[in-house]
């Protein structure tokens, strides 16, 4: 269907492009025609006026027709038997006054003529009349031929097109029909064909592209739920079997055990909703809708910095240098600056200090805690990662690798490093703000 209407498309605009050409060519033709009748008529007007000047009668031509008109109107035909040209007023104020000339088409015994009158040196005027059948029958023949020549090259160009058309869609042909199969199969595997230089090699490439990231989704996916359905196991399977021990016991526990059991049913079960609400969070942008905007870190960073404060009682400072507003959607990096205190609060002795430091356009949190070895700092931001010193701190091991999907969406880079004096320093950098905040995304 697309390579006949492409065709379709190329053979009008070729039949157009020919028709034009033909119509300019019948034109020029016409006029070239027109000036040689013209000039010929008016060669052949002198040479009769200078033959009956000299007393000499012109010779005979099959396409003229010839005639003397006295001052008093009469005609007399220089070649007996031949067709008699009307004469009008204009051909009799020539032959009257001797001046002038007079130029008129006619039609004499079906024949259309050209007529020049021109007056005699003696008195009177001689009219010449040119037929105009050959240049008629020249010009019928051109246009049955140039017809013709258009009718052939519209053809010509069907068949070409449709060859040329079908061999640039192949490509798309292939491309379609691979897509079909990775549709009907869900086989994200599927090569697609070789990808050219042209227009179309870059639609496979682009193709190509989405692909790509359709498998990392889908890789990050199914992690996800693997990593996922383990880490909900093991809560799960605390709270069933404090739940069983409960129902087996019907009241004969001592009321400290059960008391315990009762804490451990509470704990388990607030970690199983920390846990869903952070796969959930993990698993789903919820600040897709947010419009970018320019954001002041160092206000972020008050503001997030209050809250926890006030809420844990921890005391957390912030402190800025060259602070550059950056691009980007607020409750996006608030939640990342939430997740980085969250993390320094969790891993950091209760009387020591907490520092948000912003410099520029990268913010960090900085604790006193054990701080992250140095080949576990790339891992921190995986999904479910605890270290091997973290296994006994309750947590899911989510709260970073939010904030690494967060700030990647931002265009942005995370980091952990060894703070100063001790501890950890884990952070993130944002691009400038360039423009104006009409939610464009700065340059990745």
């Amino acid at each position: 269907m697309l390579r006949t209407k492409i065709t379709v498309l190329v053979v009008a605009a070729a039949a157009l492009a020919i028709a034009v050409t033909a119509f300019a060519s019948f034109r020029n033709v016409s006029d070239v025609v027109g000036d040689e009748l013209e000039r010929g008529l008016e060669d052949r007007t002198d040479t009769v006026v200078t033959l009956l000047a000299a007393d000499r009668t012109p010779p005979e031509r099959d396409d003229m027709i010839e005639q003397v008109l006295s001052p008093k109107g009469a005609v007399r035909p220089l070649a007996p038997g031949r067709a008699e040209l009307p004469v009008s007023a204009g051909d009799r104020r020539v032959a009257r006054t001797g001046e002038g000339s007079s130029r008129r088409d006619v039609v004499v015994s079906g024949t259309e003529y050209g007529i020049l009158t021109r007056p005699l040196p003696d008195g009177g005027a001689v009219m010449v009349g040119q037929s105009y059948r050959d240049a008629v029958r020249l010009e019928r023949d051109f246009m049955w031929r140039i017809s013709l020549t258009t009718t052939a090259a519209t053809g010509l160009s069907a068949l070409l097109g449709w060859l040329a058309v079908g061999r640039i869609l192949r490509p798309v042909r292939r491309l379609v029909r691979t897509t079909r199969r990775i549709t009907g199969t869900q086989d994200l595997s599927t090569p697609l064909p070789p990808a050219g230089k042209d227009e179309i090699g870059q639609l496979t490439h682009s193709f190509d592209t989405m692909l790509s990231a359709l498998r990392r989704s889908r890789a990050k996916e199914q992690e996800l739920v693997h990593n996922a359905s383990h880490e909900l196991r093991t809560p799960l399977t605390s709270v069933r079997g404090s739940a069983e021990l409960l129902q087996r016991a019907r009241g004969r526990l001592d009321p400290k055990d059960e008391e315990k059991i009762l804490d451990t049913l509470v704990t388990e079960a607030v970690a199983l909703d920390d846990l869903v609400r952070e796969l959930v969070e993990l698993a789903t942008d919820r600040y897709t809708e947010d419009e970018p905007t320019s954001v002041d870190l160092p206000t972020l960073a008050e503001d997030s910095a209050h809250r926890h404060s006030r809420r844990t009682g921890r005391a957390i400072t912030v402190t800025t240098t060259r602070p550059t507003p950056v691009h980007a959607r607020t409750r996006a990096l608030q939640r990342c600056v939430d997740n980085l205190l969250n993390n320094a609060v969790k891993f950091s002795p209760p009387d020591t200090l907490i520092t948000v430091h912003v410099d520029g356009c990268q913010l960090s949190v900085r604790d006193q805690g054990p701080g992250i070895p140095p080949d576990e700092r790339q891992a921190v931001f995986d999904r479910f990662y605890r270290g091997p010193g973290t296994q006994a701190t309750p947590g899911s091991g989510l709260g970073l690798a939010i904030v690494h999907d967060l700030v990647e969406a931002e265009h942005g880079t995370v980091f952990a490093a060894e703070a100063d004096g001790g501890g950890a320093e884990v952070g993130f950098r944002l691009p400038p703000r360039t423009g104006g905040d009409d939610g464009s995304r700065p340059p990745a």
